[in-house]
């Protein structure tokens, strides 16, 4: 073997392997949350106590209106869904809902879901950098999901995202409405932080 091709050997071996969602879902438990990242997998820790409280508050709040108007499913914050591949891209919300018409369609998966959710919601956490954030919110819009939530703890708001453009954000006594992807749900969003 020649010297160059030594080099490209070695190269191409310093690659990171890619993995698949597939490889993803065959990760034993070991108490961490991960994600894949454009084939590459990213070790989650597991969230906070106020964190997680959010999370469930919204996850709540959004399940009994769904689940009483019958709209479709809401999922918690392990339900990973596979927003791209080759490379492969697994991400896990917050929280999030998928309408009944797309679950009627495709069936209940018992792996990832093949999609994004028509909402995705995130709550962040106090190491989550802006860079980070951002990045699952473009994420989630590129995939095709329709509404991007973020609540922020911290400052007491919530990001609506239709689009990276489109930010609409809120406090206190604003209202937090499903627009057109979850028709007729409002709740103040100063109920998320108590």
């Amino acid at each position: 073997m020649s010297e160059t091709q030594q080099n490209q050997s070695k190269l191409l071996s310093a690659q990171p392997t890619l993995l698949t969602a597939e490889d993803l879902w065959k990760q034993p438990d070991d108490g961490y949350r991960y994600e894949l990242v454009k084939g590459v997998i990213r070790r989650m820790p597991p969230a906070g106590f106020e964190h997680g409280i959010r999370s469930a508050k919204i996850g709540r709040h959004l399940d009994a209106y769904v689940e009483r108007h019958q709209l479709g499913y809401v999922c918690g914050a392990e339900t990973g869904f596979k927003i791209a591949q080759n490379p492969d891209t697994v991400r896990a919300p917050d929280a999030a809902f998928v309408r009944q018409a797309t679950v009627d369609e495709r069936g209940i998966s018992k792996g990832y879901w093949e999609g994004a959710p028509d909402l995705a919601v995130e709550v962040t956490s106090p190491g989550d950098t802006y860079t980070e954030v951002a990045e699952k919110v473009d994420a989630w819009l590129n995939a095709g999901c329709a509404m991007v939530w973020v609540i922020n703890p911290r400052r007491e708001t919530v990001e609506v995202y239709r689009s990276p453009d489109d930010i609409i954000v809120l406090r206190g006594d604003d209202i937090l409405e499903g627009g057109d992807v979850i028709e007729g749900f409002q709740c103040y969003v100063r109920d998320l932080f108590v």
